[in-house]
């Protein structure tokens, strides 16, 4: 707690208002009041840097007495802040005088030096008094800090809610919704004041990631993704992405995946495979296309002749297939995938083109995977187009008996094939 108020007060001294930044050097381009004023700044420095805090309070006290420059001041007890001189800092702040609250910086180092000498009371009343005449949010917050030491939670949040009026500032909303969810227990409140801001203001960062933590905390997952989805417009990065997309899996919602997909393309290896899945290939063909274009991956392209060959209603479509037969070519021509030899094959055949050159395409795939049901019927069909139905009817005979041989179309090559074969015996009798 020591350190939060430490680094509380530090952003103030040099500005007179309350930031997130720390505090700058305090060296300025003005008129030396005594000649040796710029070396006795960087003896102070350099003891702050040594962390000799009592030596570096003690010369920026110098300089004040020698130049009246309050910024002295400020700095000396600064680093009395940071030494724990909090009964000599209250001493000297009363000896200064702040009656009329005149100094809003003295007086917010006095109320913290006050709370750390758990003086609560006193520190309270001057808090009290400093936000009333100040009207500044981070007075507001000093006094409810004061009330959530003493356990005052109620109150504390009732100056929060005065303080958050003023301009609806998120940090105050943030200690608001802290103060809710773990010190009153009032979850759903905590929750309701971030999201009614996010109604009306946007969900910023911080505020988003603040929801996500109490949905994820209370297993919210509809909540959760409602957060995430909410970031994610401003913060586009993978992680974020990668978290939206897992909860669509958990919940299911593959259509809502999609749609996200297709918008942010956050993974458009994901959304190839959803579109695959769905045989939607005329989405998945460009896509494909594309990743293969992104990546150099070779698969992509032979993902891409296949899903643009199942996207056309003309199946004869000659321009068609002399796209998809390069593209596989070429994949061939790469690396040696059974896949891409049955299809090259497969589509040459169905088509009548080159059926002996198909042949040896779907032999090169069943070198790689010899028991593969689906290749032995390409091999039985490309024989049965080239009239061997002994040949094909010995192949496909086997196929039905092999995982996949109950497959729709190898069962229409096996009557097509059986009914040839039948008939080629007979022409010979």
């Amino acid at each position: 707690m020591y350190k939060l108020l430490l680094l509380f007060v530090m952003t103030v001294f040099m500005t007179g208002c309350f930031e997130t930044q720390p505090p700058k050097p305090i060296i300025k381009r003005h008129k030396k009041v005594f000649a040796a004023e710029d070396n006795y700044i960087l003896f102070g420095l350099r003891a702050e840097q040594l962390q000799e805090y009592n030596t570096s309070a003690s010369i920026f006290n110098t300089l004040y007495q020698k130049s009246h420059k309050k910024e002295y001041l400020y700095r000396s007890l600064q680093n009395s802040l940071a030494a724990k001189e909090y009964n000599n800092i209250v001493q000297k702040i009363n000896a200064i005088g702040i009656k009329k609250l005149d100094d809003f910086i003295l007086v917010r180092i006095k109320i913290v030096a006050l709370m750390q000498l758990e003086k609560f009371e006193e520190a309270k009343d001057l808090a009290a008094s400093l936000a009333q005449k100040s009207k500044e949010i981070d007075d507001y917050l000093l006094l409810s800090e004061i009330y959530v030491k003493q356990g005052k939670f109620n109150t504390a949040v009732k100056y929060l809610e005065s303080a958050y009026s003023l301009d609806y500032n998120e940090k105050i909303l943030d200690k608001i919704a802290i103060i809710l969810y773990v010190n009153l227990n009032r979850k759903k409140d905590a929750i309701a004041y971030l999201e009614t801001h996010t109604r009306v203001y946007g969900c910023s960062k911080s505020i988003c990631l603040r929801l996500i933590g109490f949905y994820s905390n209370e297993n919210n997952i509809d909540g959760l993704l409602s957060a995430y989805l909410r970031l994610y417009k401003i913060d586009t990065r993978d992680e974020i992405s990668s978290k939206i997309v897992k909860i669509y899996e958990y919940k299911k919602d593959y259509l809502k995946l999609l749609g996200f997909l297709e918008e942010s393309h956050s993974d458009d290896s994901l959304l190839l495979t959803l579109y695959q899945n769905l045989k939607n290939f005329k989405k998945a063909a460009p896509l494909a296309e594309k990743l293969y274009t992104k990546t150099g991956e070779i698969n992509y392209l032979g993902q891409s002749a296949i899903f643009t060959y199942e996207s056309f209603a003309d199946k004869n479509n000659k321009a068609m297939h002399k796209e998809v037969m390069e593209k596989l070519k070429k994949v061939l021509e790469s690396q040696e995938i059974a896949l891409y030899l049955n299809y090259l094959g497969y589509i040459m055949i169905e088509h009548n083109i080159q059926l002996k050159q198909a042949i040896k395409y779907i032999k090169r795939a069943l070198k790689i995977e010899p028991n593969s049901a689906y290749y032995l019927d390409s091999l039985a069909w490309g024989y049965y187009k080239l009239g061997n139905c002994k040949r094909a009817d010995k192949i496909i005979t086997e196929v039905v008996k092999l995982e996949g041989g109950d497959n729709p179309e190898v069962q229409e090559h096996f009557q097509a094939i059986k009914k040839c074969h039948i008939i080629k015996e007979e022409q010979q009798k």
